[in-house]
């Protein structure tokens, strides 16, 4: 049942279950999602996603928006936090209650965002691996930081994002370089490696692989070309948008065999000022 946009959020709470929750939290926290990848990582059936999609657009809690393909055809509907979720999660965040222009204008502003295809594409990494997780009970994400946080948290970090890979006993840490091809592989992509070399040497001992995710396997191999003597103490791997980011598809840097993400080598770091992983000296998720 439709709900007013002023109404009070109590008369929400009774329609909102503990997935919806978490999709408003994940909306929250990396801005859009498409109706395929809420699916993947929340629903069994797609049509039960789409009732539900519909049913949260109703109270105000979503949004969505989509564009034509070129050459025909439409994109997937793309999906972000309405007037009631933005109100919904900045009560759950003791942040200041948008008023409806402001939420009308953040999704706008999303929706016209020249960054969304980027966005998007970071976002299906990630779905991906807590898809993978669904389908295998020994393993999990157990960390998935947007951009922005991935900043606040590295300060000198500026990857597309940062995850927690658990797959048995292994947690591996990665910074994630997802890549649509519109940047040169030379002066850009290789050139990312000095902001992470510089971390390497003043974090602390924290050593994460830079994945660089590309759209083709010609993109991967010019990259490789490139890569020899390029800030050589920086751990990198690549591999394709088609591959499951789990599997035994990532090629690190000067070898010929690829190997699973729980595979890449990975330090957390020393217990010091100014490291995310580490709290009391004991290493947090």
């Amino acid at each position: 049942m439709p709900l007013s946009r002023t109404a009070s959020l109590l008369a929400i709470y009774p329609h909102i279950t503990s997935r919806d929750r978490l999709l408003l939290q994940l909306l929250d926290g990396h801005q859009v999602l498409t109706t395929g990848q809420i699916h993947r990582m929340l629903f069994t059936a797609r049509r039960t996603c789409q009732i539900r999609l519909n049913e949260l657009a109703a109270l105000g809690l979503i949004e969505r928006f989509r564009f034509p393909r070129d050459g025909g055809g439409s994109q997937p509907w793309h999906w972000t936090l309405g007037h009631n979720g933005q109100r919904f999660q900045a009560a759950a965040h003791q942040r200041p209650e948008p008023t409806t222009r402001s939420s009308n204008q953040t999704v706008q502003r999303l929706s016209a965002n020249p960054h969304l295809t980027h966005l998007v594409l970071t976002n299906e990494f990630f779905v991906r691996l807590i898809e993978h997780a669904r389908r295998h009970d020994e393993a999990r994400l157990d960390r998935w930081w947007s951009e922005q946080v991935t900043h606040k948290q590295f300060r000198t970090i500026t990857a597309d994002g940062h995850g927690l890979w658990t797959a048995g006993a292994v947690t591996v840490g990665f910074f994630l370089e997802a890549d649509t091809g519109s940047e040169a592989l030379g002066s850009r992509v290789v050139a990312k490696l000095d902001k992470y070399a510089t971390f390497i040497r003043d974090s602390g001992g924290t050593r994460y692989p830079v994945l660089f995710w590309l759209g083709s396997e010609q993109r991967e191999e010019h990259l490789h070309r490139l890569l020899p003597g390029q800030h050589t103490g920086v751990p990198v791997a690549t591999a394709t948008h088609a591959a499951d980011p789990a599997a035994r598809v990532w090629l690190p840097r000067g070898s010929t065999s690829r190997v699973s993400l729980a595979e890449l080598p990975s330090d957390h770091g020393q217990p010091i000022a100014g490291n995310p992983n580490l709290a009391g000296g004991v290493f947090r998720a």
